[in-house]
């Protein structure tokens, strides 16, 4: 925190800085509900002189809707700085505009604090039908947001379930490598295989030979080494003329023209439409398995570069293969990991931990954990804390002219405003006893959280008794950090020469972190001072 700007307010709340002329006026001290009063305050200073007027939500009770721009009046030598507030009230009743500080070189000048009064607006009952009371309604007690996070998590669970069936169910499954040991193997197999196919039972004759024509260009280009795949008929039966020369295969010149014939049938099947008869497809297919076990029985047995790269192929798929698969393995394992990871971690440390990004305080684990009882500062706080509170070295940011006045300054905490949960407990004991303005006090304090950018602040206050009948103030209501809305807390006590504060602020809507707050101030009793 701004320990500065905290310290000068606890201060000149106590009345101990020295005051320079100040004026406090209102337009108004009777007004509707929702009505405006204007509050002025005038402060008259040497031309060198630096004024800052603060600039709140609210004062006391009632709430700031307007901030008026400084007017500046020169009279001689001296400027009269003129500030004006809009503050209004909407429930009825007596209020305190209270003692407003005014910095002047830097030493807090408090305004008067002035007495208010918010009347009802009068409603003319003669003049609108009554209705009668409406009859007791039993209301269900709230079970809370528990469920609804419990139930969110359950259906993630489940769409993750559901979309992994789906993906199985319907995935295309890839084509399963078959690992041949030759090219000879792989044609026979796959003729094989067109056969069960049934694909002239079903009268699809221009997929038959389109697939029986395949077989043996893939064969011929394996095997020979020969484009078979890119040539034409023409080009493909020259090319292995001229290979079977050069590797000096013994192939008949009946051999070459039977494939060659069957072939160009294939291109009027497939490009002319041409319809063979049965006995004349037949008659191709026993021509194509003779054409292959020739040109295989034909090739010279040596160990070549072919049967090599046939090797290496082969383990190249089987690799790959096994590559997918473990990837696959691995990915399930991860994403079932995650889920029990998140399952765990939800109900060891509560949903708050994981919305928090895993990082800060788990509210949850606060709770159910081993509380502390222990006392704090001078006068000593004792109070009921989920950890022990580390003390603060605040003196080292504290203004000398105010370490003047203070005889012990002692601050613990724990958590930040950063981490959104915060406890602060604090203890100040001045050289001279004094009974400091609690409703200036818990005003400053306001006023140091606004300086460390909290917005929005909504500030409501009321007595507050300890279990021993120790009087104090407590301050309570919600503020915006960081875009992050949050509920706050303050306790503050002073006895003969001191003023303790404590402060518990928290993630609005967290069930947990509420729970801790009520424990810790119902916990609070204060060392009884003479």
């Amino acid at each position: 925190m701004n320990l500065k700007f905290y310290f000068l307010l606890l201060i000149a709340s106590a009345g101990l800085a020295q005051t320079k002329p100040l004026e406090t006026s209102v337009d108004t001290t009777k007004n509707k509900i929702g009505a405006q009063f204007t509050l002025t305050l005038k402060a008259k200073v040497n031309a060198s002189s630096k004024v800052l007027f603060p600039n709140a939500k609210n004062f006391g009770s009632l709430e700031v809707i307007e901030s008026y721009p400084v007017d500046t009046v020169k009279e001689n030598s001296r400027y009269e700085l003129i500030k004006k507030y809009g503050l209004t009230q909407f429930d009825s009743g007596k209020y305190v505009i209270p003692r407003i500080p005014v910095l002047i070189d830097r030493i807090p000048v408090f305004s008067d604090s002035i007495a208010v009064e918010v009347s009802n607006v009068k409603v003319d009952t003669l003049k609108q039908k009554m209705y009668d009371i409406k009859p007791i309604i039993q209301v269900r007690k709230p079970m809370g947001d528990w469920w609804k996070y419990l139930l969110g998590l359950l259906g993630l669970i489940g769409l993750g379930f559901l979309a992994y069936f789906l993906w199985k169910k319907y995935r295309k499954e890839p084509e399963k490598a078959i690992v041949y040991n030759s090219p000879i193997e792989k044609a026979t197999s796959l003729l094989q295989l067109l056969e069960k196919k049934e694909l002239l039972q079903k009268g699809e004759v221009k997929e038959y030979y389109s697939e029986l024509t395949d077989i043996t260009r893939d064969y011929i280009e394996e095997a020979i080494e020969v484009p078979a795949k890119e040539s034409t008929t023409s080009e493909l039966i020259v090319a292995l003329r001229a290979a079977s020369a050069k590797k000096k295969m013994k192939l008949s010149k009946e051999t070459l023209e039977g494939l060659e014939k069957v072939l160009k049938q294939a291109d009027l099947v497939k490009f002319a439409k041409s319809k063979p008869l049965d006995f004349e497809i037949e008659e191709d297919r026993r021509k194509i398995e003779n054409t292959i076990s020739v040109l295989d029985k034909s090739i010279p047995v040596v160990i070549d570069e072919t049967s090599k790269k046939w090797e290496l192929l082969q383990q190249e798929i089987k690799l790959k293969k096994e590559k997918r698969n473990k990837k696959l393995a691995i990915g399930g394992i991860v994403l079932g990991s995650i889920v029990l990871l998140l399952g765990f971690i939800v109900a060891t440390k509560g949903v708050d931990y994981v919305k928090n990004g895993f990082v800060g305080h788990s509210t949850k684990e606060l709770l159910n954990g081993q509380w502390i009882r222990s006392d704090y500062g001078n006068p000593s706080v004792t109070i009921e804390t989920p950890e022990v509170l580390k003390r603060l070295d605040a003196k080292k940011t504290a203004p000398k002219d105010a370490m003047a006045l203070i005889k012990d300054m002692q601050m613990f905490g724990y958590g930040s405003l950063i981490e959104r949960f915060n406890i602060v407990v604090s203890t100040i004991q001045f050289k001279k006893e004094t009974d400091a303005d609690l409703t200036q006090a818990l005003n400053g304090t306001i006023q140091t959280l606004e300086s460390q950018g909290c917005q929005n602040i909504l500030a409501k206050q009321e007595e507050f008794n300890t279990e021993k009948g120790i009087k104090g103030v407590k301050g309570y209501g919600t503020l915006t950090f960081e875009k992050q809305k949050m509920y706050y807390e303050i306790l503050l006590f002073s006895q003969s020469g001191g003023l303790q504060q404590i402060m518990v602020m928290h993630r609005e809507g967290d069930e947990n972190a509420q729970k801790i707050s009520e424990r810790m101030l119902n916990s609070v009793e204060l060392q009884i001072t003479n």
